[in-house]
C-alpha cells in the first residue's frame, strides 16, 4: 500500500473534502485520507493500494487547491507494534 504525507502552508480556509475532490482521489487510487493541521502547516495523509505516490501533488490540489509550497513525505518504515510480551519471555518492565 502506498502512503504519502503532503505538507502545505495552512490558511484560514479549511481543506475541502467535497464530493468532486473525493471522486478525484478515488480515480488516483486513494482509499484512505486523513487531514491534519496546526496554525501554520496542514497535512494530508493519502493511502491506497492503487495509489501512485507520484500523483500526490494532484491529490493535494484536488483537496486543498494547493499547487505550490507543497512538501511530499514518503514512509521510511511502517510497522505494527504490540504490548504483549514475546512468547517465552520472563522479562517484566
Amino acid at each position: 500500500m502506498a502512503m504519502v504525507v503532503v505538507l502545505f502552508p495552512s490558511s484560514d480556509e479549511a481543506p475541502r473534502l467535497q464530493p468532486d475532490a473525493l471522486e478525484k482521489l478515488a480515480r488516483l487510487g486513494v482509499t484512505n485520507v486523513a487531514l491534519l493541521r496546526d496554525a501554520s502547516v496542514a497535512g494530508l495523509v493519502l493511502e491506497g493500494w492503487a495509489f501512485d505516490p507520484r500523483d500526490a501533488q494532484q491529490a493535494a490540489y484536488a483537496v486543498g487547491g494547493v499547487d505550490e509550497d507543497v512538501r511530499l513525505l514518503q514512509p521510511l518504515v511502517q510497522m505494527g507494534i504490540s504490548s504483549s510480551a514475546a512468547p517465552g519471555s520472563d522479562r517484566k518492565e
